[in-house]
């Protein structure tokens, strides 16, 4: 695939006009017939989420932890294949695994002391480049971060812009 020839275009138009390249994506989400689950459209693909068994959920579809756990490993994973590409880096393999940690007493609200959340997120490549040169990985890791949209997100996190609607 020639990535630069797919991006050129796109590229081009963004510098010409920088506007053109400001997009915004939406997730939505709407109950299900449980407190513990609901559904989330992200406009092309509809996902069922629940709460973690750990929490009282049924341990059958993904969690939220889950959802942002995966999209930080698509992110990742597709970012890495893209920069190898564009580099010319040929590559047997690339495998991104995402782990976070938590712990449930700050969600289920047992100890203050506890964080809501995760406490630490480790992010794996397993990557097999035989043919490529030592300069050539460095530089793949160090792209493959900082063009990483949601790494980049979660390491620099965004204003969060809360607004609550409520009907009678």
């Amino acid at each position: 695939m020639d990535l630069r020839s797919i991006q050129k275009p796109l590229k081009d138009a963004y510098r010409q006009e920088p506007d053109s390249a400001r997009i915004t994506l939406k997730a939505r989400s709407s109950q299900q017939d449980t407190p513990m689950a609901c559904s989330v459209d992200l406009g092309r693909t509809i996902y069922k989420a629940q709460a973690h068994k750990g929490v009282g959920g049924a341990g059958t579809a993904a969690c939220s932890g889950d959802l942002l756990l995966g999209a930080l490993a698509a992110c990742a994973q597709i970012t890495c294949q893209m920069v190898a590409t564009a580099m010319g880096i040929p590559v047997e393999k690339i495998e991104v695994t995402v782990e976070g940690d938590m712990d449930l007493r700050g969600t289920l609200g047992i100890s203050k002391d506890v964080p809501v959340g995760f406490e630490k997120i480790r992010v794996r490549y397993d990557i097999a480049a035989p043919q490529a040169t030592a300069e050539q990985l460095h530089s793949l890791h160090a792209k493959a971060e900082q063009y990483c949209v949601v790494m980049q997100t979660l390491r620099q996190p965004p204003a969060i812009d809360i607004h609550w609607a409520t009907s009678g």
